[in-house]
């Protein structure tokens, strides 16, 4: 991302001012409010920031070097073994491999790189290689979205660099627009990919043979992501601009075109994959991370870069949707785009760390901040940004592949605010990236920011990103040989000038925008922002939104035993323990086990458990040293867990007055009968006595031959599911003791075994969450005889029941008012222990003992994906550490007070609109389950 411009904010813009004008001011008025901020902070020293700017260079120097020495010309450099990466000669990491394209991909990525730093001569170097090496003739099928911005806008980038150091009469005299002649020869091999009804371009070609052909091994794909069809504008439109061949942003916009008309009417949110050749949305959840993210940013830039007004109209229309329902400051959370007001998942991922950048370019500044503050205490936590983690903070996926969109974000907001605390920031990241990426031969990624252990890999976007903008950080206008604000930057920080916008305007600007929408003038600024609004005229301003995030995420236990347990590290003291190192016949291994405060049980049937006591340990460093080993461990069992996932259930209500009308969503269960291989359960429910069902139960002739329903706690699933089958119970119902708890808001979880033998258990049983669960216990207190089907997925409503009893009309009134009442599941749970207080983990997560459910510190799997219902604590190592349940809980009861109950006989809404909802909900799990970056 680049701010625009550089031609000051004295007056404003007219409406309809020359697009030239409109491109050069649209943003770099943000970055006249410097001004505003330094007047009262401490500002980095000439000397410190020149000290930092030539740490960035030779950072750069290390891993472009260890590439050109170990890897060029193989598209990138795999840095823990210094060798290239050539696509077919490594094993396959899937979608991954999709920008590799036997292309020189990393040099061609960083050929602007070396311009903004400085290394002139170096560049001349890389094009001539460019030029005298690379072949785009290759037979490989690639990414279209990842060749678009990596390697056509390298080569575009590279191009406008070349033409400007020419300009200047020193070096590339000899260039003659060979980088452009190769960016319009990839352009044309790219073009088949459009060949579709809609427009929106294949996901993957060949750059060979194209799109369908037998040889070509694509063109069979049905889905895109939104960002892979909408990141094409600025690339392609520069293209057409350098060239005069329309033809590249007539397809670019045409694209945009497309995914304007197809989003959410009433919501103006987008989803994450659309079917190419339909238009319908396959996935339905929204939000600004990956899949989505630089459809955005392309819209707001493709105005500054073309000065078409409609592309500033579509993008803030969007923008007052996202602010709307995804913001949730300082969180970023994606929801569900036919109901905005439902989070689609309880997790972000890195991606959306360059929101607040676009903010900045949108000159939105109090969300940039507020987010940017939450995203650097993660990665104070954890020394780098995970590729994914939770609302409470913790871990989802553990991995980070050295991705600059974090450091995006702190150059805009320090180029807007003058604010020295990010460069502190920024200083922060280079000491992180020294002390934890650096290898011998370049810098690798982390594989596991908890364990800090490597991967194999160094992308291209690396070099081209990251090491730009730590270097303009830091950098003064003095230090740059060119007009950095005469250019934009694309989504992969390469450099297009802003003359573009009054060159080869061929393209008729039809504003389709006005077409799909009502629009509100008062969303679309035709000025410069006004300063002492965006900052108001305090140097403490920025400081005051961040100071109530400081302790945002670190609210469990502080990092001192961590960094004295990195000290010891390095003094020679002998590592940990690792979870995938550990042999439990290894007694030297058991014996550290022991010293962790961690016991090893063997079951009856040869599994093994682990239960970590954090009181037994040895020392408060040995049982921070536990922590770990059982967070590996959940980790190498979680693969095993998805494997072992089972997809929702339902319980329909089919007896009068709901006649199947009203499904719940359930969870379902590791043990019993299982429902997609056997015909559906149908009884009458009964409450068993005790409602626990944690013993024999008194009144088995209530429930005989019926469905019990019984609630969660006090003993083990299974346990209440032998009880109730010996009573004589055909099924049983377990409904969540966590009062308000609801699929609306929780993700669904499987019940697991207790570590015995489970094969007795031969009746179905199903999990339903407190508000489900109390529309039946209502039903039952309104009607009696409360008939209900256990199945794996909704059945069609029995008609002849309908039919033969005709409801009155305030029974009429209370079906339609019970059939808003679909429950909805967000995504699988890893399988729940039943009780939340145990830290017990087991080889197989249906194992656990009930003798286990003492003082063991929390840590179950289900705490590896976050579920905001249930209870989270963290080990007391010293009685230091707090509870994270206090922000959650308060969270909780808040919800419960914005949504009680459901009572009968109010709002009504037709049985169609109930049906669709559901069958909407459960499509969207069923992709959500499928969710990956």
């Amino acid at each position: 991302m680049s701010e625009a411009g550089g031609r000051g904010c004295g007056s404003p813009v007219p409406q309809r001012a020359p697009w030239s004008l409109v491109a050069a001011t649209a943003a770099i008025c943000l970055v006249s409010a410097t001004s505003v901020w330094t007047a009262g902070a401490e500002p980095m020293s000439r000397e410190e920031k020149q000290k930092l700017g030539n740490q960035v260079l030779e950072m750069f120097d290390h891993a472009y070097g260890n590439y050109m020495e170990h890897a060029y010309p193989a598209d990138e450099l795999m840095p823990l073994t210094c060798r290239g990466r050539v696509r077919g000669q490594e094993p396959s990491r899937g979608d991954v491999d999709d920008a590799l394209g036997k292309f020189s991909l990393t040099l061609i990525d960083s050929l602007d790189t070396l311009v903004v730093l400085n290394k002139t001569k170096e560049f001349e170097d890389a094009v001539r290689k460019v030029l005298r090496d690379v072949n785009l003739d290759n037979d490989v099928v690639v990414s279209v979205f990842e060749t678009n911005i990596r390697v056509l806008g390298g080569l575009l980038g590279g191009h406008s660099l070349a033409i400007m150091l020419k300009g200047k009469g020193e070096y590339m005299q000899w260039y003659n627009d060979e980088l452009l002649q190769m960016a319009k020869q990839l352009g044309y091999k790219l073009l088949p990919a459009f060949n579709t009804t809609s427009g929106l371009p294949y996901p993957r070609i060949n750059l060979k043979f194209g799109i369908r052909k037998p040889e070509a091994r694509t063109g069979t794909e049905t889905d895109t992501c939104t960002a892979c069809a909408g990141t094409l504008i600025l690339e392609f439109a520069a293209l057409s601009r350098f060239t005069g061949a329309t033809i590249f942003e007539e397809y670019a916009r045409k694209a945009l075109d497309f995914l304007w008309e197809k989003r959410q009417r009433s919501s103006n949110l987008v989803g994450v994959t659309i079917n190419i050749h339909t238009g319908d949305w396959v996935r339905k959840d929204s939000g600004v991370g990956a899949g989505i993210d630089s459809y955005y940013e392309y819209l707001l830039k493709a105005y500054v870069l073309l000065g078409d007004d409609s592309f500033l109209e579509r993008f803030n229309t969007h923008y007052d949707a996202i602010m709307r329902y995804i913001s949730q400051p300082p969180l970023l959370l994606d929801v569900h785009i036919h109901k905005p007001l439902l989070n689609a998942r309880t997790w972000m991922d890195a991606l959306l760390a360059f929101f607040p950048g676009l903010q900045v370019l949108k000159g939105d500044i109090r969300p940039a901040i507020e987010t940017h503050e939450m995203l650097y205490q993660v990665i104070k936590k954890h020394n780098f940004l995970p590729e994914a983690f939770t609302t409470d903070f913790r871990v989802h996926w553990a991995q980070h592949p050295l991705r600059p969109e974090f450091a995006e974000s702190t150059y805009f907001l320090y180029k807007a605010t003058g604010d020295p605390y990010y460069l502190e920031v920024g200083k922060t990241l280079i000491e992180n990236l020294n002390k934890y990426a650096r290898v011998p031969c370049g810098f690798a990624a982390m594989k596991d920011v908890r364990t800090g252990s490597h991967e194999d890999r160094m992308d291209s976007f690396f070099l081209a990103e990251m090491f730009k903008y730590l270097y303009l950080l830091f950098a003064d206008k003095e230090d740059i040989i060119f007009d950095i604000e005469d250019y934009i930057f694309t989504t992969e920080a390469h450099l297009l000038p802003l003359w573009l916008s009054t060159t080869n305007q061929s393209i008729s600007k039809k504003n389709t925008t006005s077409e799909y929408t009502e629009l509100d003038d008062s969303n679309f600024d035709w000025t410069c922002p006004n300063t002492q609004i965006l900052f108001p005229n305090d140097p403490l301003y920025a400081q005051s939104i961040r100071e109530p995030l400081k302790n945002v995420v670190d609210k469990s236990c502080p990092r001192g035993i961590i960094r004295v347990r990195e000290e010891s590290f390095r003094s020679g003291a002998k590592p940990p323990l690792r979870a995938r190192d550990f042999m439990a016949t290894n007694p030297e291994h058991l014996e550290i086990l022991k010293k962790m405060g961690v016991s090893l049980i063997h079951l009856k049937d040869g599994r093994v458990q682990l239960v970590q006591h954090a009181i037994q340990a040895a020392s408060s460093i040995d049982a921070e040293d536990g922590l770990r080993f059982m967070q590996e461990m959940i980790e190498l069992s979680s693969q095993q867990q998805k494997e072992q996932q089972l997809p929702p259930r339902a319980v329909q209500i089919v007896s009068h007055p709901f006649f199947g009308r009203v499904v719940l969503t359930a969870g379902p269960a590791q043990f019993g009968l299982d429902l997609s291989k056997h015909k559906e359960t149908r009884g009458f429910v009964a409450s068993s006595k005790p409602y626990n069902g944690c013993s024999e139960l008194t009144n088995p002739e209530a429930v005989m031959g019926k469905i019990a329903l019984i609630q969660r706690g006090q003993c083990m699933f299974a346990e209440k599911a032998r009880n109730i089958q010996n009573a004589g119970a055909i099924g049983g119902i377990v409904i969540d003791d966590n009062e308000g708890s609801s699929s609306d808001t929780a993700p669904l979880f499987q019940m697991a075994g207790d570590g015995k033998d489970t094969d007795d258990i031969k009746i179905p049983m199903l999990f339903l969450f407190s508000k489900e669960g109390s529309i039946i216990l209502d039903a039952i207190r309104e009607y009696e005889e409360v008939e209900v089907l256990l199945s794996d997925k909704a059945k069609d409503r029995d008609p002849e029941m309908e039919n033969e009893e005709q409801p009155s009309s305030e029974n009429d009134s209370q079906n339609q008012s019970a059939e808003q009442i679909s429950s909805s599941s967000q995504e699988v749970d890893l399988v729940d222990q039943e009780s939340s207080e145990e830290n017990s983990l087991n080889s197989h997560p249906e194992s656990l003992s009930p003798a286990d459910m003492d003082n063991a510190a929390s840590i179950s799997p289900s705490e590896q994906t976050s579920n905001p219902t249930e209870n989270h604590e963290t080990t007391n190592l010293n009685g230091e550490c707090t509870d994270l349940d206090n922000q959650l809980q308060e969270q909780s009861e808040t919800e419960e007070d914005s949504n009680p109950n459901v009572s009968w006989g109010k709002k009504v809404q037709p049985i169609d609109s109930i049906l669709a909802d559901w069958n909407e909900d459960i499509e969207a799990f069923e992709m959500m389950e499928k969710d990956e970056l």
